[in-house]
């Protein structure tokens, strides 16, 4: 998708050999270096040729992402992110059925520019889950309203070491005659994925 690149990192001078990964609000480099760059704390950002470049606090940095992609990185980094809410599809006028503990303060804050439901009248659902058992439990409790097309986001703790990952998450969803059609993260510590029902082929 364009959103990582193997990129040489000149940073104040000194060479390293990093992974880019261009995950908005942040820029991601692993490897020699290793920082988490907030798009709000980069300045001068511009793209030229194939090199990115631009200042985080007092340091001057460069990094090569390739030419085919390093203009889209630099219209990224400036281009002010959607909100969480709009990434999720909420807006004033939605009825979102919460299922799980909210636990996160960007989550709580996009949930609270929609009106709260119990199951009946939803027209979306959120599903804040840890575990398999829970996952499982939010897809059976669901059953009926997304076999009539109302959408589930299931929210999920990202990275390693957790008790479920996307591809678990993905695969429970298919098994529940469901699909995944887009993904989003919703702060440092929490992922999500959006799914709707199956369509049946004609």
């Amino acid at each position: 998708m364009g959103r990582e690149a193997i990129c040489t990192c000149k940073w104040n001078g000194i060479v390293a050999q990093v992974k880019a990964l261009l995950e908005p609000p942040e820029l991601i480099l692993r490897g020699e270096i290793r920082r988490r760059l907030p798009f709000s704390e980069l300045r001068q950002v511009r793209a030229e040729g194939a090199v990115l470049r631009f200042k985080f606090g007092g340091d001057v940095v460069a990094l090569t992402p390739g030419a085919a992609a390093v203009q889209k990185w630099a219209r990224t980094i400036v281009t002010a992110p959607p909100s969480l809410a709009k990434k999720l599809g909420i807006t004033p006028e939605s009825t979102v059925w919460v299922i799980g503990t909210i636990d996160d303060a960007a989550l709580e804050t996009a949930l609270g520019e929609a009106r709260t439901a119990a199951r009946k009248g939803a027209d979306a659902i959120v599903a804040r889950v840890d575990t398999a058992a829970e996952l499982a439990r939010a897809f059976k409790s669901t059953a009926r309203e997304t076999s009539v097309g109302v959408p589930i986001w299931i929210i999920y703790r990202k990275g390693p070491g957790h008790p479920i990952n996307e591809s678990g998450v993905r695969s429970a969803g298919l098994a529940a005659g469901i699909v995944d059609v887009k993904v989003a993260s919703v702060s440092p510590q929490l992922t999500g994925l959006k799914f709707v029902r199956r369509t049946k082929p004609k």
